[in-house]
């Protein structure tokens, strides 16, 4: 088992695609950890809200939740405020799918803040069988192709 990681810092409600695929797919993932974390901890007062999509959010970035929706692979909520009387809190979902295309990843506020995020990303990598691999292609390209 390989860990792939990824990091960086993300302004509010920007999105950024982690490039994963493979020409031949049979290279799949599977999130282990996700975090996220002020970029002035302990300073201003946030409320992210992180996503992890298998899909593009371009103009449907937003702070709600919905763990229906097929396409979400993790979320974050993470609160942070300067006083000490009040601690960090982080609730945090994510799914055990494996998957072998790129993935979305995004921060909001949802208290409108624009504070910048940083985000930490931890893939487990595998290999996958061609039946797998087949299986999870068809399954991303079904719901890229959903109204």
């Amino acid at each position: 088992m390989t860990i792939k990681t990824f990091k960086g810092k993300l302004p509010i409600g920007v999105q950024e695609k982690i490039h994963l695929s493979t020409r031949d797919g049979l290279t799949g993932y599977r999130i282990k950890q996700f975090q996220v974390m002020s970029s002035t901890p302990g300073v201003g007062e946030v409320e992210y809200v992180a996503k992890i999509f298998t899909t593009d959010q371009t103009g449907n970035i937003t702070s709600t939740v919905d763990l229906s929706d097929p396409d979400l692979l993790a979320a974050i909520y993470y609160q942070d405020q300067p006083a000490t009387a009040y601690p960090d809190a982080t609730t945090m979902i994510f799914d055990k799918e494996t998957f072998n295309q790129d993935i979305f990843v995004y921060i909001t506020d949802a208290t409108g803040g624009t504070i910048e995020a940083n985000f930490y990303l931890e893939l487990e990598q595998m290999k996958l069988d061609l039946n797998a691999s087949t299986y999870i292609t068809v399954k991303n390209i079904r719901s890229r192709t959903q109204v």
